[in-house]
């Protein structure tokens, strides 16, 4: 099972690769990587699907020894990557700009999507407003889902610290009780916003995806541990390049993509897998601009009393859009 596993995703790879257009051949011509490694990190998150998608990009990027680092639990990836534990890593711009703000040696690089969360309500919350006082289930405080939540309600003059009564529970938990009428409201994170619409539980509230001013701006960025940065900006630039590739089949081949997800045991279902991909706009990072991004999020984290430090301050220390911005150019759609 092993090795056809191995065949299966090799042969997937290849076939991803050629879609692409990037051949062993492009990336010969250019200088290789300062070093054949890369390591990432694997864990159940469809939004950050493009790094799983571009494994065997990576390889045709040169890097003949890929490593997917995986651990349980939540909120590891931000603390192996300033830990040098993984070099690179895609995950939610407010956690790293929280990193940028506490010290951590990590650098953005660059923005993927918008839109990975919603909030969900019961038939008693109609608008953001109406959270005043109410419960909100998230798996843990200080987690994404809690920290989009409280950016969205300190926006409209709620204090997430004192008006909100938090509820910590499982995701499938807090689904369960949504469904009982048990809490007001879900921040909810793929594949979960397209299994509660399809079970008809709750009722959206907002769309980071949609709803205005969250769905100007990228959610889900790429990050790096500042040190390979500095010592591999070739590999940094690869390895960068991979990851766009693979966003771009998201939003051009998101069956094959979600197959592979899937494969991957990244998701359980292939429907919401494929749903959720067709629901991100992957085809954005073009057109979007990293920094107004890392501003708006600093602004709205401070504002929530969750970061000290200003975007001004973020976007000097912890921003690094060269790779970006070339393959913005290299890559034209």
């Amino acid at each position: 099972m092993m090795r056809r596993r191995a065949f299966l995703g090799g042969a997937v790879g290849v076939g991803t690769a050629a879609a692409l257009g990037l051949h062993a051949g492009d990336a010969a011509a250019q200088a290789p990587p300062e070093t054949p490694r890369i390591r990432l990190a694997r864990y159940g998150a469809i939004c950050a699907g493009p790094q799983f998608i571009a494994e065997q990009l990576l390889r045709t990027e040169g890097f003949s020894d890929t490593r997917y680092v995986t651990r349980p639990g939540f909120g590891w990836t931000q603390q192996a990557l300033a830990a040098r534990e993984i070099d690179i890593a895609v995950g939610y711009a407010t956690n790293m700009i929280m990193q940028v703000d506490a010290g951590d040696p990590v650098v953005l690089l660059g923005g993927i999507h918008v839109g990975c969360y919603e909030l969900f309500g019961s038939e008693h919350v109609r608008a953001v407003r109406d959270l005043r006082g109410r419960k909100i289930a998230v798996p843990e405080l200080g987690n994404s889902h809690h920290i989009f939540a409280s950016m969205m309600v300190s926006h409209v003059g709620i204090d997430p610290r004192k008006e909100i009564e938090w509820v910590i529970q499982t995701t499938a938990e807090g689904k369960k009780l949504l469904a009982e009428a048990k809490i007001d409201a879900l921040m909810a994170f793929p594949p979960d916003p397209q299994e509660l619409r399809a079970k008809k539980i709750g009722h959206v509230v907002v769309s980071s995806a949609l709803d205005r001013p969250w769905s100007q701006y990228f959610c889900c960025t790429i990050g790096a541990n500042k040190e390979f940065v500095r010592k591999h900006p070739v590999a940094t630039k690869r390895a960068v390049r991979a990851i766009l590739k693979a966003t771009d089949m998201c939003a051009t081949e998101p069956e094959r993509a979600a197959r592979i997800l899937v494969d991957q045991d990244i998701s359980k279902s292939y429907a919401y897998t494929l749903q959720a991909l067709k629901d991100l706009p992957y085809n954005r990072w073009r057109e979007l601009d990293p920094t107004d991004a890392v501003r708006f999020w600093s602004l709205r984290l401070h504002e929530a009393g969750l970061i000290k430090s200003g975007p001004n301050k973020i976007i000097e220390q912890g921003t690094d859009w060269r790779f970006f911005n070339e393959l913005k150019k290299e890559l034209k759609g």
